[in-house]
């Protein structure tokens, strides 16, 4: 029986060329995710510099308490100073209030700091929207570009699976079930082309009598090192 090479040579393009696109395939999803991890890091910039703002925030709100409390002593000691009897008393009420005064005056020191370091901080905050803002844009029409090629890909597997169903059923099936078991042991690569007298994939020479049985095509040889199905190109 005639062995039809092309057709077998048909087989091997079409599922190399659908092994490729699956690779493809399976590489897009990690790309996204890598897109997405990029958009999600800009986006935690975004979250630790409006928590730095409301540390901020907080810490404004204890120290303007703190004030408020001491403040309030301090006007205690004042109203004391008029109600002692000794110098004595007097003395530590005036040290008191020396150094309650010293007291506020490091709390709003400390209050106009946090101010400052508030407008720094709304600085960074809109920095870091800009940045977001433009990565996620641009990370966007990246993963965009991925979707549309994942969904060319699929209907180009698809397109070459089905050019292999109808394929197949051309091809005797023992010469298939042989083909899919080299395929599947071999990388996917089940057939070898003879040049020069040496099987392309593994560079063995093919003895004389194998090359010319193969020119006739009436049975299949396998590679006496590699086992890939052996064919002459020019009768292919």
């Amino acid at each position: 029986m005639d062995i039809d090479f092309k057709k077998l040579i048909q087989l091997q393009k079409l599922d190399t060329e659908i092994k490729k696109v699956s690779l493809f395939l399976e590489n897009i999803p990690p790309q996204i995710d890598e897109i997405n991890n990029k958009i999600e890091e800009k986006s935690q910039i975004v979250t630790h510099t409006k928590e730095k703002m409301a540390q901020n925030q907080k810490k404004r709100r204890e120290l303007e308490a703190e004030v408020k409390d001491v403040k309030e002593q301090m006007s205690k000691y004042k109203r004391q100073l008029n109600e002692v009897k000794t110098n004595r008393e007097y003395s530590l009420l005036l040290k008191e209030i020396d150094e309650t005064q010293q007291r506020i005056d490091k709390l709003e020191e400390e209050i106009i700091s946090e101010m400052l370091s508030a407008d720094e901080i709304e600085e960074q905050i809109k920095m870091s929207n800009q940045k977001y803002s433009e990565a996620e844009d641009k990370f966007s029409k990246e993963k965009e570009v991925l979707n549309q090629k994942k969904k060319e890909l699929e209907e180009k597997r698809e397109k070459l699976t089905q050019e292999k169903k109808e394929l197949t059923p051309n091809i005797p099936s023992n010469q298939v079930n042989l083909y899919l078991k080299i395929f599947n042991n071999k990388a996917g690569i089940a057939l070898s082309p003879v040049k020069d007298d040496f099987c392309s994939m593994c560079h063995m020479r093919i003895r004389p009598q194998v090359l010319n049985e193969l020119k006739e095509k009436k049975e299949i040889y396998l590679c006496e090192n590699c086992g890939r199905i052996l064919y002459w190109p020019k009768s292919a």
